[in-house]
This record gives structure tokens, sequence and C-alpha cells, in this order.
């Protein structure tokens, strides 16, 4: 194998390889010995067809595969002779006009990563905002858990149905006289004012009594999620079985042995500690957006270009995406557009950082043991459906760039606790509300650091919907490679719920409308609004 460089620029390299002809033929040959005792011929007892013949036979399919192997063992072999780092896979082409019987040229084209020196960890200074768990907090968190799990009580038969009441109800619905799948239901609970149910079914059951039937018109709307249904009308013929009104609930040792715990003293227990789980979430996000804006204002280092493209490509296809739900997309999606240099900018910090964790870890030896290997790929196998998930494994440990990308963000994360025990940290305690506006003041600062010197200035319009801030927060989350979505599990009341049917509706689940599983109280979520609560704070 002969190897001749043709670019040596900054960070990219380029080579021609040239693979002689007798090289491959001598490959070819080995593997026609290898397979010929496996051949059939008629004429030949098993295992005796000449070796001529079988090279006849077979002679393309074990070409297409000795050079396919050998190309690979080639480009392993420069990347290993020049100790090169890709950034990414390299960028393998062969040269118009090969034949069986001649030499094989390849183009070689790779990104190297940079040369980085790793940084001193000693004499580290974080501030770590701590927020101790107040009564206020716990008498809100105890609350929302009451308001969560209402019960109802019969009412008189002649009380009419105001808003708070629940109804129980049977209904049949019709779209041009034809009734349509999902459109019926026995038994449905509905509580008047909730919301739950398409616009305008609710209303028309205000002052409803039990025994009553009705006949609604409602329409369903133009983005409904079943297509068949979208923008058309619907009547619904409904029975009301009964008129509930709410119960008092009592917090008290019997409220919290209904959600199966043994007393009200320990349901507080496990909501304290499930608000102080998410405040030291909200603290080690905070401390993480410290380091690694100390990090990123000492080092300054080129970047592989490719790096940053497909870094960029993510933020963008996710602003795109957030910029389509907009209320005007074409609006959203011109501001974005204005600002997308600034996001290129977010895209090379992103690689950066994740570069200069990877030096920081390899240099004090921190690692990931193959136990929690396994344990990323078992949990990414969880998407996939169970008939894939076997192939899902055997994909992921046959394919390193594969298994980069699920180890990257743990072990940034321990490279950010391996800094955290290094640092001198010194603690304050604050409320939630001034941890939350730290982190917001953080970022915000941080999107203003994105812009050139003459964009900062105070801002005239309103700042666009997938904010900066929040993409450059996620510089902060993870490393260059993209972390896979855990499987979320299903959130289920403490009661059964009913069944879903065409005539409720189908919206976006918003952050704080998750509920208790019976076990486990919902402490209270961070303001969907604010950047720092989409956050993976681990």
């Amino acid at each position: 194998m002969q190897i001749v460089e043709t670019t040596n620029e900054g960070l990219k390299r380029a080579y021609t390889v040239t693979i002689p002809a007798k090289e491959i033929d001598s490959k070819i040959d080995a593997e026609v010995k290898k397979v010929a005792p496996q051949v059939r011929m008629p004429g030949f007892r098993p295992g005796k067809v000449p070796a001529n013949l079988v090279r006849k036979m077979h002679g393309d399919a074990l070409h297409a595969d000795v050079l396919n192997t050998t190309l690979r063992e080639s480009v392993d072999g420069l990347i290993r002779d020049k100790k090169l780092r890709p950034a990414l896979q390299p960028k393998v082409e062969m040269t118009e006009g090969y034949e069986q019987g001649k030499d094989a040229e390849l183009k070689v084209e790779v990104e190297v990563l940079p040369e980085i020196e790793a940084p001193s960890v000693e004499g580290l200074k974080l501030e770590k905002l701590t927020v101790p768990v107040s009564e206020e907090q716990m008498d809100e968190a105890l609350g929302r858990l009451a308001e969560s799990q209402k019960s109802y009580k019969d009412a008189a038969k002649t009380k009419k149905a105001a808003e708070g009441d629940q109804l129980i109800i049977d209904f049949v619905g019709r779209v041009d006289g034809e009734e349509f799948e999902g459109g019926k239901a026995e038994d449905a609970p509905l509580v008047i004012g909730s919301g739950q149910f398409i616009p305008g079914f609710e209303e028309q059951l205000t002052g409803a009594k039990t025994g009553d039937e009705k006949t609604i018109s409602v329409t369903f709307p133009e983005d409904y999620p079943a297509e068949h249904l979208a923008g058309k009308e619907a009547e619904f013929d409904v029975t009301v079985k009964q008129v509930k009104v709410e119960g008092e609930t009592k917090i008290d040792d019997e409220f919290a042995k209904g959600l199966g715990l043994e007393s009200l003293d320990k349901l507080k227990e496990l909501m304290k500690g499930q608000i102080e789980q998410e405040s030291a979430g909200l603290t080690r996000t905070q401390m993480k957006r410290q380091l690694l804006d100390k990090l990123a204002a000492d080092h300054d280092f080129d970047v592989p270009p490719t790096m940053v493209e497909a870094e960029f490509e993510q933020i963008w296809n996710q602003l795109q995406q957030e910029a389509a739900k907009e209320e005007d997309p074409d609006a959203a999606m011109k501001e974005i557009e204005d600002e997308k240099d600034d996001y290129k900018r977010i895209a090379e910090r992103r690689v950066r950082l994740g570069l200069l964790l990877s030096e920081i870890g390899q240099a004090n030896g921190v690692e990931i043991s193959q136990q929690e290997m396994q344990m990323l790929i078992q949990q990414a196998a969880q998407q996939y459906r169970p008939e894939d998930r076997e192939r899902f494994v055997e994909y992921v440990r046959n394919e390193p760039m594969a298994q980069a990308q699920l180890r990257a963000p743990l072990y940034e994360d321990k490279v950010v606790d391996f800094l955290f025990d290094k640092a001198d940290v010194t603690e304050r305690e604050v409320t939630r509300e001034e941890l939350e506006a730290a982190i917001e003041a953080e970022e915000e600062a941080e999107a203003e650091k994105a812009k050139p010197a003459a964009k900062k200035k105070a801002p005239a319009k309103k700042k666009a919907p997938a904010k900066k801030a929040a993409a450059d927060e996620k510089a902060d989350d993870k490393a260059a490679e993209k972390k896979p979505a855990a499987k979320k599990s299903d959130d289920s009341d403490a009661k059964p719920a009913a069944k879903k049917t065409a005539a409720k509706k189908a919206p976006a689940k918003k952050a704080d409308d998750k509920k208790t599983d019976g076990k486990k109280p919902a402490a209270k979520k961070a303001p969907a609004k604010k950047a720092a609560a989409k956050k993976d704070a681990k």
C-alpha cells in the first residue's frame, strides 16, 4: 500500500492510497481456498472442486467482498500509520476507471481533532446556589396534589350542572349522519370547565341534570389530530347518567393512605425529597453553566468545520420545528434567519466545549465502565419496538460511532462532576425564584456574547420563540454528539383514566400537567416558559 499526502491545511488532511493489484489478487486466492471446501458442483465430490472453477463461479462476488475489506483495512491502516485522530468518519472515494486486475486508488479526506493542551484543574472557584425547602413550598405542593386527587359525590337529581361539577355521560357522535371510530363512550367522566373535550361540548352541558338526554352540535378544530375529523361538524347524542359535585379533600393520614403511603408524615417526607431533588437539579444547572462559561472564556482553538456544521444542523432543525408551531410561522422563521450567524457561533462553542471536556477527562483518567456502557445501550434500546431492540443492540456493539454517541453525554457529566470535586465551592442559600432568575440571567448573558459587537444593542423587537439562550443552553447539557432521548414512562393517575375518545381534545401536555402515580406525589415544576425548565439537569 502506497500513501501520498495531498492536503495538509489546518485540520484538513487528504491522501491518495494505492493498493497493488497483486495484493488484492492474493487475498482473493486466500478466500477461494477458504470457501472451496463448502462449494458443491455436479461431478465433483464435496470439497474437491478445483480452485480455478471456484474462482470462475464465484470470482466476482469474492472480488467485491475482498475489495471492500481491503479498502476498509487500508483506511484503518492510514489512520494508524499517520497517527490521525479523525473528527468524523473519513470521506473515501475510489478513483474512476478501476477494473479487476488493476491497482486500486483511493482518495481519502479527513478532518482531524485539534491538539488541545488539557487545562489545569486546580484553583477553580464556583458558587453553589442552594434552595432550602420551606413550609410554604410544602403547603403548595400538598395543595396541588390534593387538587389532582379531587373526589366527587352524587348530587341531587334536580341539581343543574355548573362549572366545576362532574358529569358521568354516555355519548355517540356522528359526522354526516354516520357514527365514526372513537366517537362513542359509556360512563365517561367530564368536569365542566376543564377544557377536556373539544370546544363547545362542555358548554352545552351546563345546566344539565341527571337523566337528561341532549343532542350537541360541535365543530372539530382544524388542527385536530384525526385528519378525517379535522374541521368537520358533528352531532353527539348525550345521556347524563349522573351529576356529581366536588367533595371535600382533607390532607390527613387517610389522604396519604389513599395514595398507598403509611401516613401524612411519610407523604411529606417523600414530597420534601422530590422538591430537594428538583432544586438540586437546578443548582447543578447553574453551577455547570458557571463552569463551562469559565472554560469557554479561557480556551480558544480551531475546531473541525464538519463537526460544527453537524452541530449547527441539529440546532437549526430544532429551531425550524419550534418556529413552525408559532402563531405566525413565517415571522418566527424570519427572526431566526436574521440570527443564523449567532446560532453558528453557538454550535462552534458547543463543539469546542465538548472537545475540551473530553481532553480534560482523558488527561485525568475519567472513564465509562463496561457496565455503564451496557446500561446506556439497554436504555437506548427501550425506545424501539421489542422485536427491534436486539438488532439495535447488535448494531451499536459493532459501530464505534454509535457507541461514542451514546457514551458522550454520560462522559461529559462525569467530567463535570470531576471538576466540581476539584473546585473550591462556596455555598449560598437562595429562594427558588432567585435560583431560576440566576440561570436565566446567565443564559441571556451568554446569548449576548454570541452576537458580534456591532449587534450588541438593546433589542427593538420581540425575541424569537426558539430563543438563542435555549439553544446555547444545550451546549452545557451535552458533548458534540447528540444525546439519545430516553423513553419516558407513562404518568398515571391514582384512579383509572377514562378511555380516550374522539370527542376529547388532544392538546400538547404542559409541564405542570403531570399527576401523582398514587405513590410518588409530583413536586412543583419549574415554569414551562423558563429555558431552565427545558434542561436535562442531571
